[in-house]
């Protein structure tokens, strides 16, 4: 090292973020010492200041770090801080800085939760953000943020929320490419119109009741989870669509035309037919389906599925080429009239990948003659997997059913196997 330039050892010695390490280089020699302030990214693991002995506050110490950074454009903080101790570092670092990714530790209510300034308002003095990431946030008011004109990332994990303030943080971030909330609780009803947004991801925590209403035009990856009504009505671009509701009913879903979608997949406890039935209608061109949903019904009591006719299926859906069904979709394919009537010619073109989760021994005959019409009809069909989950039924029917499918898997075992 002492033989390179100074240009290269401040190129090299950009590359180190971790704040202990930063403080370890210091050290080495005045020659490195010189070069610390060029770094470009700074980090603070949880446990920095765990053994701290000294009489700096830890917030002063980063202060102190940062001052000395000629152009900071990334920090990541992930030890505790005050909402004062970060209003200082941004007002020194705020102009350059392009990546913020902070712990809040303020989910827990509790004094500090309500600290003047608050550490969501503080964000604001970072004006140039690109990125943004927030981990365990209380947004029960709205942050005090003019707008973030360059922030195309947002993400926060964990957090409260209430709609007002959830609302308000999106409408500062007018052109958002990406937007992540994962594991928010508190929220009732959700809008967003954001005319560049391309990748979606919305999971949100509590009883699975939410509204979600999605303006988009650009929107290419969506995946929705705990809301019970949804409307997304411009999905030109839309390729890949995940819709799951694990604690509450889907009740609603108003989509437009899904003519770009590539992959489907719907799971859930229970949502109402006419959700299912849209959706399967709406997402013709689809080429793989995940499908794991336990009941239907449009009130309390569960329902299973109505009977599913095993050719429209298949040609409603002619670009299919991986399918991923578990049981009460099985079991709709597989009723005594779902292959009554297979016309002359048919066959299903694409498919190459079949896995069926198989629950229950019930239907047992017409459940084989499903498999069997799907390795005859399947031309292209390479794989065909089938899962089958410990049945409840202690009738030797369980038994006499498990050995077809394992006389079945041998039959065919080039392209059938269990797992």
């Amino acid at each position: 090292m002492d033989s390179l330039p100074d240009a290269i050892v401040q190129q090299i010695l950009s590359h180190i973020n971790n704040a202990r390490d930063v403080v370890a280089c210091n050290s080495v020699s005045k020659r490195w010492k010189d070069s610390m302030p060029y770094i470009r990214s700074l980090y603070f693991p949880r446990n920095s200041f765990d053994n701290h002995a000294g009489t700096d506050k830890p917030d002063n110490i980063v202060w102190k770090m940062i001052s000395s950074i000629v152009q900071l454009e990334e920090l990541v903080v992930y030890c505790p801080f005050s909402g004062a101790g970060l209003a200082s570092w941004l007002s020194l670092i705020g102009p350059s800085l392009r990546h913020l990714e902070l712990r809040m530790d303020n989910l827990i209510e509790h004094p500090t939760c309500y600290e003047s300034p608050s550490k969501l308002s503080c964000i604001g003095a970072a004006k140039n953000l690109e990125s943004l990431k927030l981990w365990g946030v209380l947004m029960t008011h709205s942050p005090k943020w003019d707008v973030f004109q360059n922030l195309w990332n947002l993400e926060i994990v964990g957090a409260r929320m209430e709609d007002p303030a959830l609302t308000d943080a999106i409408h500062a971030c007018p052109n958002l490419t990406n937007l992540l909330l994962l594991g928010c609780e508190g929220v009732r009803s959700v809008s967003i119109d954001l005319p560049h947004l391309r990748q979606c991801k919305l999971d949100f925590y509590g009883v699975g009741n939410c509204s979600l209403s999605l303006i988009s035009p650009k929107i290419e990856v969506l995946e929705v989870q705990g809301c019970s009504w949804i409307r997304v009505r411009e999905t030109n671009h839309l390729k890949n669509l995940s819709i799951a509701n694990n604690a509450g009913r889907v009740y609603m879903v108003d989509f437009g035309k899904l003519e770009a979608l590539e992959f489907l997949s719907i799971r859930g406890v229970q949502w109402c037919w006419d959700a299912i039935g849209n959706m399967l209608k709406w997402a013709s061109e689809v080429k793989h389906l995940y499908m794991k949903v336990e009941f239907t019904g449009d009130f309390e009591a569960l329902q299973p599925f109505p009977e599913i006719d095993f050719v429209e299926f298949f040609n409603g859906h002619p670009k299919l080429q991986k399918f991923d069904v578990h049981g009460a979709m099985f079991a709709a394919l597989c009723q005594k009239n779902s292959l009554k009537y297979v016309e002359s010619g048919f066959v299903i073109p694409c498919l190459e990948e079949v896995v069926i989760t198989v629950r229950s021994p019930l239907n047992a005959e017409q459940k084989m003659s499903t498999l069997e019409s799907l390795l005859k009809y399947g031309k292209n069909l390479k794989t065909l997997v089938l899962k089958i989950l410990q049945m409840k039924s202690s009738h030797s029917s369980a038994d006499d059913f498990f050995d077809e499918i394992c006389r079945f898997t041998y039959m065919n075992r080039k392209i059938v196997r269990i797992e």
